[in-house]
């Protein structure tokens, strides 16, 4: 039997979910489909090891006495086969593949009264590619901090528009939706679903009073729609921090808070990062999620 064929053995690759959480915090939910997570177990792993899903690197976070590395899947993400590439520091890869299915949206129709929302003007059009470039560095962002990713909820309320839902605005058809509408009363605080660092927050065109918090190896999370801010880029928060207040600022039909959580650049469904029972109007009635 060859050595590479003994550390092999010693990692023995398995994809699993990590199962449903029934307390107020959750651990990812694998769900092999676009916008979903792919989770690869890591028996033999090493802290000096890293973990890529097509070519980006990707977070690695302990589960119990074992370790788990988290991909996301975006939403463009064509069926088929991916592959998780483990890349020792003696120099060995080892590398092992994933298989995404098919997953198909439903349609959401919006009217918006603010029709410059839907079709920016020359200027607008301009401050939105110049905040584009912000959040695309936003989503870029990774550092080596190990995330905790038993997320809390943000907010409780109506989930009032889920995540991948192919949008119509005023019968114009724009980008799917890529995160998860939680409607509330404006003025509702908003808190930290985990621990990290603001590093980017501001009034952008589409998104209103928007912050991005670093949850450490590309994993981050975004609050957009909000009426207040109440942290700046730089500030550390601590989990179930105030970090502002619910709104309707930017693109909206009313007050809510749009969340959303990037992996490896990607955007995925937040729902599959959140405790199932952590918002009561969903523990309570599970239909009351958007249709």
């Amino acid at each position: 039997m060859t050595k590479h064929l003994l550390i092999f053995l010693r990692y023995y690759l398995v994809f699993f979910t990590l199962g449903t959480s029934f307390s107020a915090y959750a651990l990812p939910e694998q769900e092999l489909v676009p916008g979903g997570i792919a989770l690869l177990k890591l028996p033999g792993y090493k802290p000096e090891t890293k973990v890529y899903f097509n070519d980006k690197r990707i977070a690695v976070f302990p589960y119990g006495e074992s370790w788990v590395a988290m991909a996301g899947i975006g939403l463009k993400t064509k069926p088929g086969d991916y592959e998780f590439s483990i890349r020792q520091a003696d120099g060995l890869s080892l590398n092992t593949k994933v298989t995404v299915k098919y997953k198909k949206y439903e349609e959401q129709h919006l009217t918006i009264k603010n029709k410059r929302k839907v079709n920016p003007n020359k200027d607008d059009s301009k401050r939105i590619a110049a905040e584009s470039q912000r959040k695309k560095k936003a989503k870029r962002q990774f550092t080596d901090t190990t995330p905790k990713v038993d997320f809390i909820w943000p907010v409780t309320g109506r989930i009032s528009s889920i995540f991948g839902l192919r949008r119509f605005f005023n019968d114009q058809e724009r980008s799917p939706h890529n995160g998860l509408d939680i409607a509330a009363a404006e003025g509702t605080p908003v808190r930290a679903t985990a621990s990290g660092k603001v590093i980017e927050s501001g009034d952008f065109f589409f998104s209103g009073n928007m912050i991005f918090l670093d949850h450490g190896q590309g994993i981050i999370t975004l609050y957009a729609h909000l009426s207040e801010i109440d942290v700046k880029p730089g500030d550390v928060v601590k989990q179930g921090d105030i970090i502002g207040k619910v709104g309707q600022t930017g693109r909206v039909t009313g007050p809510h808070l749009h969340f959303a959580v990037i992996a490896n650049q990607v955007l995925i469904d937040p729902v599959l990062m959140l405790p199932k029972d952590g918002n009561p109007i969903i523990a309570s009635s599970p239909e009351k999620l958007a249709k």
